[in-house]
C-alpha cells in the first residue's frame, strides 16, 4: 500500500506540476484594446493543431498527461469594459478558455458585472480521466470516465452594504470501468470481468445574504446538496479467468444506488472596527444522511457443474451530521504588539444500519443487521503574540492545546439471537508549542526562523503524532530585477503502542531564482529536495501464523527542479525554453537498497521549447514541442516517452 500510495502521489504531484507548453503567452493585437460604443474591448483567440507520438505504455501516459491529437481552441481571451461605468446593459465582461475542442482538460470562465446591480460568474471544466491501474488482474481493472465541473454564482447589488447571494453547482462522471468479481467459491471459485457503467452525479443549490453595518460584516448561506450513484455492473456468458475449471458464468448484474443529500448552514462575522481588535468567527453545519441498496443476481455452474443462482441484497442508510466552529480574536494593545487566539469546535457522527440476506440454490439465509457508529469531537485553542522590538528585529511565540475524543460502536443482530456488540471510546490530548524570530536587516532581506515541538499522550493511528519536533527556517530577498529564497524545514516524529511502532524523518530543501534585469532576457529557476525516512512496525499472516515483531523501513528522496528561459528578439520574436525534472532516487545510499530498505526509484522530466512570431500586429504563428519521460525501475512495462507539440495562429480583431 505504501508503495501504491507513494507511486500514486508521485505521479500526480509530477504530472499536475508539468507547465503546459500551450497556450502560448505572447500578447497579440494592442494591450490597450479597441474603444466601441463606450467600451473598451480586448480580445484574443489562439486555435491550432496538437499531436503526440508515444514509445512505450499509452496507458501510464494516457492516465498522467493524456494530451492527444487533433484541432482545438487552445486559449481565448475577452474583455469588454464600459469606460465610464455606466454600461447600457454591463459595466464588465470576461471570457475565458482553454483546451475547448479536444484537449482533456479543458476550462472556461465567464463574468458579466453592472456595477450596483448585479454580478454573475461562471466556472465550467472538464476533465477525460484514464486509468489503466496497476498490470493486475489480467489487465482488467481500468476506468475511462469524463468529470464535467460547473459553478454558477450571482450577487444582487454587489456594491452595497445588502447584497444577496444565490449560486449552483454541478458535479457529473460517467464512462465506462471494468473491473473482477470473484463467484460461486470465496477460495476455489473464479474470476470473472465486469464492466461498468459509471454515472454519478452531485448538484448544489444555494442561497444567501451578506450585510455590512457599522464596521460588522455578518454573512449566511444556505444550502442543499444531492448525491446520486447509479453505477451498474453487467456480465453475459463467459468462462471466466480460468476456462479450464467447470465454473461459469450465464449472467451476472449488480445494481448499487447510493443515494444521499445534505443540508447545510455557513455563517461568517467579521467585526473589524477598531485598530485595537478584531473578531472573525465562523460556523458551520452539514447534516447528511446517505440510503444505499446492493442488489446482485448471478446465474451460472460452480466448479463440480451443479447450477448455481445467487442473489444478494444489502441495504442501508447512514447519517453523519457535522458542526464546526472557530472564533479569531485579534488584540493590538500596541503598534509592536500583537495577540491573536484561535479557538476551534469539531464533532461529526456517523451511524447507520445495514442489512444484509443471501438466497443461494433457493435456500434462504436469515437477515443479519450491523449497525455502526463513529463519533469524533475535537476543541483547539491556539494562542499567539508577535513583538516587532524594532523595524529589524522581531518575535513570536505560540502555545495550541487540543483534545480529541473518538467514540465507535459495532453491532451485529442474528435473527433473534443476542446481539454482538463492542463499544471504544478513545481520548487524546495534544501540546504544540511554537517560538521564531523575524529579521529584516535591508529593505530587500527578510529572513526568518522558527521552531515546533507536540506531544500527544495517546495519538489516534500509528502513524500520527506523538512525540515531535519541527525546525525551520526562510529567506528572502527580492527587488525590481532579481527575486531570490529558500526555504528548509525539518521534521522528526516517533510514535508508538501495543501493536506497532512507528517514527519518520522529514526534510524539505527547497529554493527558488527569477532574473528580469534585461528587457529581451528573463530566466526563472527552482529546486526542492524531500527527504523521508519511516520505520514502522507491520503485522501480518504468514504460514497460518500471526507475524507482529516485523518492521519495515522506507527511505525516499524526492529532487523536483525546473528552468525556464524567455527571449525576446526585438517586438517580432519571442523565444521560451525551459526543462522540468521530478525525480525519485530512493536512498542516497545505493547499498541500503539490498539491506532490505525499501526504495521505489523513478525519474518524470519534460524539456521543451516555443517560438512566437509577429507575422502583423494582430496575428502571431505559435509552435511549440514538449517531451514526457516517465522511468520506474521497478515496473519498467509502465516507462514511456512521448513526443507531443504544436502550431497555431494567435490573432485579435
Amino acid at each position: 500500500m505504501r508503495r501504491i500510495f507513494s507511486i500514486a502521489l508521485f505521479t500526480a504531484s509530477a504530472a499536475i506540476c508539468q507547465p503546459t507548453i500551450a497556450p502560448t503567452e505572447a500578447q497579440v493585437g494592442s494591450r490597450r484594446g479597441q474603444d466601441v460604443d463606450g467600451y473598451n474591448i480586448t480580445n484574443s483567440f489562439e486555435v491550432g493543431y496538437r499531436w503526440r507520438d508515444v514509445n512505450g505504455d499509452l496507458g501510464k501516459y494516457r492516465s498522467d498527461v493524456n494530451f492527444g491529437n487533433g484541432i482545438r481552441l487552445l486559449g481565448s481571451n475577452l474583455t469588454v469594459n464600459s469606460k465610464e461605468g455606466h454600461g447600457k446593459y454591463f459595466d464588465e465582461l470576461l471570457l475565458n478558455t482553454q483546451g475547448l475542442g479536444n484537449d482533456p482538460y479543458q476550462f472556461a470562465s465567464f463574468r458579466v458585472q453592472k456595477n450596483r446591480l448585479y454580478r454573475y460568474d461562471l466556472l465550467w471544466r472538464e476533465n477525460d480521466y484514464y486509468n489503466p491501474a496497476l498490470t493486475i488482474s489480467n489487465g482488467q481493472h481500468l476506468i475511462d470516465t469524463a468529470r464535467q465541473l460547473q459553478d454558477h454564482q450571482i450577487v444582487l447589488f454587489p456594491q452595497s452594504k445588502f447584497r444577496f447571494l444565490g449560486g449552483y453547482s454541478r458535479n457529473s462522471q460517467s464512462g465506462a470501468a471494468l473491473t473482477t468479481t470473484n463467484l460461486f467459491d470465496q477460495h476455489r471459485g473464479d474470476e470473472f470481468p465486469l464492466f461498468e457503467n459509471v454515472r454519478r452525479l452531485q448538484d448544489e443549490y444555494r442561497v444567501g445574504a451578506e450585510m455590512v453595518l457599522a464596521g460588522v460584516k455578518l454573512s449566511f448561506l444556505r444550502g442543499w446538496e444531492f448525491f446520486r450513484d447509479d453505477t451498474r455492473d453487467t456480465s453475459g456468458v463467459s468462462t471466466g479467468n480460468n476456462p479450464s475449471d467447470d465454473t461459469q458464468l450465464t449472467s451476472f448484474r449488480r445494481d448499487q444506488p447510493y443515494h444521499g443529500s445534505t443540508g447545510n448552514w455557513r455563517v461568517h462575522l467579521l467585526v473589524d472596527r477598531s485598530k485595537l481588535y478584531s473578531i472573525n468567527g465562523r460556523f458551520t453545519y452539514a447534516g447528511t444522511r446517505r440510503n444505499f441498496i446492493f442488489d446482485e443476481a448471478a446465474l451460472g455452474t460452480d466448479r463440480f457443474g451443479g447450477t448455481r443462482n445467487r442473489q444478494v441484497f444489502v441495504s442501508g442508510i447512514g447519517t453523519r451530521p457535522v458542526l464546526a466552529a472557530n472564533l479569531t480574536t485579534a488584540i493590538n494593545p500596541t503598534e509592536s504588539l500583537s495577540i491573536v487566539n484561535h479557538t476551534a469546535f469539531h464533532h461529526t457522527r456517523m451511524n447507520g444500519d445495514g442489512t444484509y440476506q443471501e438466497v443461494n440454490n433457493a435456500t434462504a439465509l436469515g437477515s443479519l443487521i450491523h449497525f455502526q457508529f463513529l463519533g469524533i469531537q475535537a476543541i483547539s485553542t491556539n494562542t499567539e503574540a508577535n513583538y516587532r522590538l524594532s523595524s529589524v528585529f522581531g518575535l513570536f511565540a505560540g502555545y495550541q492545546y487540543t483534545e480529541r475524543r473518538v467514540r465507535s460502536i459495532q453491532q451485529v443482530d442474528f435473527g433473534d439471537a443476542f446481539p454482538d456488540r463492542t463499544e471504544a471510546e478513545q481520548y487524546n490530548h495534544l501540546h504544540t508549542g511554537r517560538f521564531g524570530v523575524r529579521v529584516h536587516p535591508i529593505k530587500p532581506l527578510t529572513i526568518l526562523a522558527d521552531t515546533e515541538i507536540g506531544r500527544a499522550d495517546k495519538p489516534i493511528y500509528p502513524t500520527s503524532e506523538k512525540n515531535y519536533h519541527a525546525i525551520g527556517g526562510r529567506i528572502r530577498y527580492k527587488t525590481r530585477s532579481i527575486a531570490f529564497g529558500g526555504t528548509v524545514r525539518t521534521n522528526y516524529n516517533f510514535n508508538s503502542d501495543s501493536l506497532f511502532s512507528h517514527s519518520s524523518r522529514s526534510r524539505n530543501y527547497s529554493t527558488d531564482f527569477s532574473w528580469s534585469a534585461l528587457t529581451w532576457l528573463g530566466v526563472d529557476a527552482s529546486y526542492s529536495k524531500l527527504h523521508l525516512d519511516t520505520l514502522s512496525g507491520i503485522a501480518y499472516f504468514a504460514n497460518n501464523a500471526l507475524i507482529d515483531n516485523d518492521h519495515s523501513r522506507y527511505i525516499s528522496n524526492i529532487h523536483s527542479g525546473n528552468i525556464g528561459v524567455r527571449v525576446s528578439a526585438g517586438s517580432r520574436v519571442e523565444l521560451f525554453v525551459g526543462y522540468v525534472r521530478t525525480q525519485d532516487t530512493g536512498s542516497d545510499e545505493p547499498s541500503l537498497g539490498r539491506l532490505g530498505y525499501q526504495v521505489y526509484p523513478l525519474t518524470f522530466d519534460s524539456p521543451m521549447g516555443r517560438v512566437s512570431v509577429r507575422l502583423r500586429e494582430k496575428l502571431r504563428w505559435n509552435a511549440g514541442y514538449q517531451h514526457y519521460g516517465y522511468d520506474e525501475r521497478l515496473l519498467p512495462a509502465q516507462n514511456y516517452q512521448a513526443h507531443t507539440g504544436y502550431t497555431s495562429l494567435s490573432w485579435s480583431f
